[in-house]
């Protein structure tokens, strides 16, 4: 099966991860995959050889918007022509173009699927989520227009069911995460912190992150004696919460490339924390729970179901700072209750949230689609 994958490499967001992790596991299990990417000519770079890339003009982009150029559209429409696949996979990027894809695969007998990323919170308790509920209700009567629309949870799914996409196209695929790369296992990063005990937060420096929110928990908390909090990733907002939050015990690393590195640091926290206000289903907070981190994240989008039965603590997207200033200094003072979290928090992913069983849905949706869809022009339709 030959799949088009119409995704994101660039900036760095959850999205990007969601598109590489998933194509090269297609990969491996022997499918054709041409990535399509907003990008310009000479910045294409191939994760593997095998994949075929396609680069689509664009005049902004940003981890959250892309704005195509006006001849995105006829350059997607020519290189599907010619590439003829079997099916197309939108990993929406929330553009424009989304909005026109039903029509064009329409047009060309290709089965689309697509992956619905924007975060949310179950309850409207604040401005963002209450302009993330906004953008579900604007792609809803798009998305009725797909074959098959992936979300990451039962709650998503529920949402878009209320706003009028079929219940029969939308299907719950939860992210997965490798779980062979993802595991605890020794580490160094402590003694390169100077670390007894270690606290890590992976994302974006972003207002609907929440960090600010962590970092005022932290130092309410006096949290010394040899913890330290890490701040993994960059955004908008890092250089004045960097400025303003510069303790001796909290490190700053910015952006991190190397997925080794990352790694690195996730065994070797004590505690991986999560405070955002509105989410999809993180991925960093399946990447710590699959390396053994004790989890602790708000109840915003998905992430309170994942950490649900014991899995891990979860706290309520209002007054996040003043919850954490409680539960840092027992996370501190109890060892042995956060190393029995993370085997919890690791078990829980091997229950249901592994990468090779993320595949293994996918593989049967897209079997779904095609069928439908060879029904369905067989008929004349």
């Amino acid at each position: 099966m030959h799949i088009a994958w119409l995704g994101k490499k660039s900036p760095f967001c959850g999205n990007v991860t969601y598109g590489r992790e998933i194509t090269n596991a297609l990969l491996d299990r022997g499918y054709r995959v041409t990535f399509l990417h907003f990008a310009q000519a000479e910045d294409r770079v191939s994760d593997r050889p095998q994949c075929q890339e396609v680069s689509l003009p664009f005049f902004f982009k940003s981890q959250i918007l892309t704005i195509p150029s006006f001849k995105s559209g006829k350059l997607l429409v020519e290189a599907l022509k010619r590439l003829k696949p079997d099916i197309v996979h939108a990993s929406l990027t929330l553009s424009p173009l989304d909005f026109r894809l039903p029509e064009i695969c329409e047009e060309l007998n290709i089965p689309l699927v697509a992956t619905f990323h924007p975060a949310f919170d179950r309850k409207r308790r604040n401005f963002s989520s209450g302009t993330q509920h906004l953008t579900y209700q604007i792609y809803a009567p798009c998305l009725a227009s797909y074959d098959r629309v992936i979300v990451f949870s039962q709650l998503q799914r529920d949402l878009l069911i209320r706003l009028g996409v079929p219940a029969a196209i939308v299907a719950v695929i939860p992210n997965g995460v490798d779980i062979n790369k993802y595991r605890p296992g020794p580490t160094n990063i402590k003694t390169e912190f100077k670390a007894q005990r270690l606290f890590v937060y992976q994302g974006r420096i972003s207002p609907e992150k929440n960090v600010e929110s962590l970092l005022k928990g932290w130092r309410h908390a006096k949290m010394r004696f040899g913890s330290k909090l890490v701040i993994v990733g960059s955004g908008p907002l890092e250089a004045s919460l960097r400025a303003f939050y510069a303790e001796d015990n909290i490190v700053w690393l910015g952006f991190v490339s190397d997925e080794q590195r990352r790694i690195e640091i996730l065994r070797g926290a004590d505690v991986f924390i999560l405070p955002s206000l509105v989410e999809g289903l993180s991925l960093s907070l399946l990447e710590g729970m699959a390396c053994g981190a004790a989890c602790v994240a708000t109840d915003a989008g998905a992430d309170g179901e994942v950490l649900g039965d014991g899995a891990g603590v979860i706290l309520d997207t209002q007054r996040v700072a003043s919850q954490l200033q409680t539960l840092l200094p027992v996370f501190r003072d109890h060892p042995d209750m956060t190393a029995l979290l993370g085997k919890k928090a690791r078990q829980r992913v091997l229950d249901r949230y592994t990468l090779s069983t993320n595949i293994s849905q996918l593989e049967n949706l897209y079997a779904q689609a095609l069928q439908q869809s060879r029904i369905y022009f067989s008929q004349g339709a």
